[in-house]
């Protein structure tokens, strides 16, 4: 019986925001929550899972096999494939989260990218910012979150660990493969990499 009036009530949803505009893929396959709110000329693929307290702003699309919960979700925003957004995240007008990122109590600011394979969480993240691949925030310390600053116009290089607390000021740049454990200034580039040593006839 329970399953019975738990699909009752995804039709119920499901129909509502057909009916409201909002352009689903396999709609059988979206599942929402009671206060979960869209806006205008949202696009939804298949397999996209609603949890509680999610707001969804106009020209967003949501794309196959994302989690939302308990978040904001601003104008313009492109969210996935697989791509979960945890509690306390507000993603900001232009925003872009791509395949397999996971983000968590942070804010995404305008125009900002995260779009691969990457791990952001306890975090602000300023306007137009481009997070590379394999990057993540490292917050917990096995004691305690920490939070991670990243200003305005930041390019994160790919497969970077910046570890909190940590603040990367406006214009700066990180370099492929560091990790990241002071202050980084504005408009600096700032790199911690071992030294390639190339050993020839070794065998």
């Amino acid at each position: 019986m329970k399953q019975l009036d738990t699909q009752k009530l995804q039709n119920r949803l499901r129909n509502k925001f057909l009916r409201l505009g909002v352009k689903m893929s396999g709609p059988e396959t979206i599942y929402f929550s009671k206060d979960t709110k869209i806006g205008k000329n949202v696009i939804i693929e298949p397999y996209v899972v609603f949890g509680s307290k999610v707001k969804v702003g106009n020209n967003v699309t949501i794309k196959s096999f994302s989690h939302l919960e308990n978040c904001k979700i601003e104008n313009k925003v492109d969210i996935g494939p697989y791509a979960r957004i945890r509690p306390g995240v507000i993603l900001k007008e232009g925003s872009k989260i791509g395949n397999f990122v996971e983000i968590k109590k942070s804010i995404i600011g305008k125009k900002s990218k995260v779009n691969h394979l990457s791990y952001v969480g306890d975090s602000e993240i300023g306007n137009l910012v481009n997070i590379g691949a394999g990057t993540i925030t490292c917050n917990y310390d096995g004691i305690k979150k920490s939070k991670t600053k990243i200003k305005d116009k930041v390019f994160i290089g790919s497969n970077t660990s910046l570890v909190a607390p940590v603040t990367i000021e406006e214009e700066s740049v990180i370099g492929a493969g560091s990790v990241i454990t002071k202050k980084v200034k504005k408009k600096s580039l700032a790199l911690t990499r071992s030294l390639q040593i190339e050993v020839k006839n070794y065998k």
